[in-house]
């Protein structure tokens, strides 16, 4: 039922839009932009042009059968998409690791770190620091 609700209201709106004619469109005394079939009779009005359905095109070509591939080409592609996918595997566990990070950072005010060999707080000031340069990292990296 939805599927012939949905194909009828595009039929209708296609149809519509093919036999769309001229739209005129004014300005009343009060600012109001105007749009109609018909031009007021006691001012001016501007006709807009309509868009008219593009011719159709005759069917493609059909191509030629593609040729059996050379087993070297097909020994690079293999070795690209691995590589491919190694690299999205590790830019995913990144992703993850900098989202916990910014959690951390976010949910805990009293953060130690190691900085110059020793463990000491982070001040509120570095800690905001921290935050926006992990959520420039998350959406350089991980979106």
């Amino acid at each position: 039922m939805r599927r012939m609700i949905l194909t009828s209201s595009l039929l209708l709106t296609l149809g519509t839009t093919a036999m769309a004619g001229q739209v005129y469109t004014w300005v009343d005394k009060q600012g109001v932009t105007h749009f109609s079939e018909q031009p007021p009779n006691d001012q001016s009005s501007t006709a807009l042009g309509t868009a008219t359905p593009a011719p159709r095109l005759p069917a493609p070509e059909k191509l030629p059968p593609a040729k059996p591939s050379d087993p070297e080409q097909e020994a690079v592609e293999r070795k690209v998409k691995r590589d491919i996918a190694i690299q999205e595997t590790k830019r995913k566990e990144y992703c993850e690791t900098v989202r916990a990070n910014l959690a951390q950072l976010e949910n805990n005010p009293r953060l130690r770190a190691q900085i110059n060999g020793e463990m000491r707080r982070l001040t509120e000031e570095e800690r905001q620091a921290r935050i926006a340069e992990t959520q420039r990292a998350i959406e350089s990296s991980c979106r």
